[in-house]
């Protein structure tokens, strides 16, 4: 369209306006359409009504510290390798499922108590707030403190002793649920750490041939290798007593042995300590006959046998504890008790 065109003057903006009125345009587009008429609930009307939504919640609270008490209970009664079938699951584990099952109501109980609480029997009417600043005037704060003090009213959380009561009670309980979990960090160890397959009575077995030991067995300079009458390398927990109950055999001359109590323990010269190194817990096997010093290969701590194997080197903090041997009738050594001592490392700083 040229410059020297024309709009038709019926096309204008003004003209279109006054043939058609003006536009209205409201002043404010999204006005605040008000709260609906406020509806009384059957509780607020009905004490009675009131009554039994109270003793609803206190019944949710009390079937949750039932199922805390279940799953504390299902620790004890279910083993960890019982499987059981339950439909539609299948075969499941009876301790897994019954945890889940006892720690799932404990939960939804209280949840499913406190909703039904709030929408029965606390205060339901709406309260409009404009928005205000971030930063907290003193009538503010004073109000704060106001909403919140009417809020414990209305909840009627004073009044209804027998929901609070009930609600204390499930959540006092419900965090034994968690402590329970602890026990699966492993079984307690009770005196296990203090106590081996060693006694009184049980014969020296030479770990390579199998057969007891004698004294003619173990020559001065000697290191020999012995663990308990009766384990067996093919039992289920053989690595784990082994760990604990495995010893050297050292014959020195008795005149040699500095240490009194290990002279008086000892047969013949012949001494019996534990081949667990005190700091981590590494198998011992290096001997100098000549000063009678033994020596952890992975830390290098190192012990004097002729001198109650204390720590003359290195970083074990114990000594090597050491075990009371004699012979028996058939001549063959033998145990006169267990260690007094706890074998292997760091068993002081655990407890």
């Amino acid at each position: 369209m040229s410059s020297q065109e024309k709009i038709p003057e019926e096309n204008l903006p003004a003209e279109q306006e006054a043939a058609h009125g003006a536009v209205e345009v409201a002043d404010d587009p999204f006005a605040n359409p008000g709260l609906p008429a406020h509806r009384p609930r059957i509780q607020d009307i009905d004490e009675r009504a009131a009554k039994r939504s109270e003793r609803t919640v206190a019944l949710l609270f009390v079937l949750s510290m039932l199922a805390t008490i279940g799953f504390i209970a299902s620790y004890v009664i279910f083993p960890v390798d019982k499987i059981v079938f339950i439909w539609p699951f299948g075969h499941v584990s009876a301790l897994n499922f019954s945890l889940g099952l006892t720690l799932g109501v404990a939960l939804f109980t209280i949840g499913a108590g406190a909703v039904h609480w709030a929408r029965t029997l606390m205060s339901d009417e709406e309260v409009a707030d404009d928005r205000h600043a971030i930063e907290a005037e003193p009538e503010v704060r004073a109000k704060v403190l106001a909403d919140f003090a009417a809020g414990a009213e209305e909840s009627a959380f004073g009044r209804r002793k027998l929901i609070r009561n009930t609600l204390f009670g499930a959540l006092a309980l419900v965090p034994l649920s968690g402590v329970m979990l602890l026990r699966d960090l492993g079984p307690l160890p009770e005196k296990k750490l203090r106590q081996t397959l060693w006694s009184k009575g049980k014969q020296l077995i030479n770990v390579n041939t199998m057969q007891p030991l004698r004294p003619e067995d173990v020559v001065v300079g000697s290191l020999t290798f012995a663990m308990p009458e009766g384990l067996e390398e093919d039992a289920h927990d053989f690595q784990t007593q082994i760990a604990k109950a495995a010893l050297m055999i050292i014959r020195i001359q008795p005149e040699n042995i500095k240490d009194k109590r290990e002279r008086e323990w000892a047969h013949e010269g012949i001494v019996a300590f534990s081949k667990i190194c005190t700091h981590v817990g590494c198998p011992i096997s290096l001997y100098e006959q000549q000063t009678h010093h033994v020596l952890c290969p992975c830390h290098q701590s190192t012990f004097d046998l002729s001198d109650g194997a204390r720590v003359i080197f290195g970083p074990a903090g114990h000594s090597l504890p050491q075990l009371r041997i004699g012979v028996n009738s058939e001549g063959n050594l033998e145990a006169l008790g267990d260690f007094e001592e706890p074998v292997g490392p760091a068993f002081w700083e655990r407890g």
